[in-house]
């Protein structure tokens, strides 16, 4: 039984795109995709099947946080079979050159979560992306002429912080940007043995200031959708 996914079985495909906005997934779904389904609506978290050049694909919003996506991913994997998850989300770059739009091939991700302190009795496990996946949209960005940066990227559970030098240790050990999921995202796939990968547009650089809207992340950024759908 699945308590936040209303889907039936053999409803969800083996691999799954995951963006935080439920939102994201209605707009990729019905301008992206065809021959759609919509398998999940509880809690106005949208889910659909369809297809892309062919191959079977679903996308499933995933709330916002280490604790939502962990609900998502692990309902996912345990009960409906999935064996690829690719989250497709925005992020805040900490790295002055990265601009607005850019897509991130996220590597790995530290981060600051309980919940792996929790499965790791205080110990740090190294949240990596699955190989395969990471090459695979690495090769298909260049086939679509997209390019994109790899590298690494922190997790956070807050938003919002008091601290002015936040993140000046992790720009000084080079990593890329901050989102909120794909430390958790990369745990649980190992732990469940799926595999998981990141694919992030670059949505305000929270060191110039420069941001996008709302409706940008929405219904724009569509090279990182076109990026996991060709790796499907």
């Amino acid at each position: 039984m699945s308590f936040h996914i209303g889907a039936k079985q053999g409803e969800i495909a083996d691999t799954v795109l995951l963006p935080g906005d439920p939102l994201r997934a209605k707009h990729v779904a019905e301008t992206m995709m065809e021959d759609v389904i919509c398998y999940n609506e509880v809690r106005g978290m949208l889910g659909y099947t369809g297809t892309y050049n062919g191959k079977r694909v679903s996308i499933q919003g995933s709330g916002m946080g280490m604790g939502s996506v962990a609900i998502y991913v692990n309902e996912l994997i345990t009960q409906f079979g999935v064996k690829n998850v690719i989250r497709v989300g925005t992020c805040g770059a900490i790295q002055e050159s990265l601009k607005i739009g850019q897509v991130i091939l996220a590597m790995s991700a530290s981060g600051d979560s309980g919940a792996n302190r929790h499965y790791f009795e205080g110990l740090d496990f190294a949240a990596t992306a699955n190989w395969d996946l990471l090459m695979a949209a690495h090769q298909a960005a260049k086939d679509l002429n997209i390019k994109t940066h790899q590298g690494s990227i922190f997790s956070t559970n807050t938003f919002y912080d008091d601290n002015p030098d936040r993140w000046t240790k992790w720009i000084k050990h080079n990593i890329l940007a901050v989102e909120m999921e794909s430390q958790m995202l990369y745990t649980l796939a190992s732990r469940l043995n799926a595999r998981g990968l990141s694919i992030l547009t670059v949505s305000d650089n929270i060191i110039t200031g420069e941001a996008s809207s709302a409706m940008d992340r929405e219904k724009s950024y569509t090279d990182m959708m076109k990026i996991a759908l060709e790796i499907a």
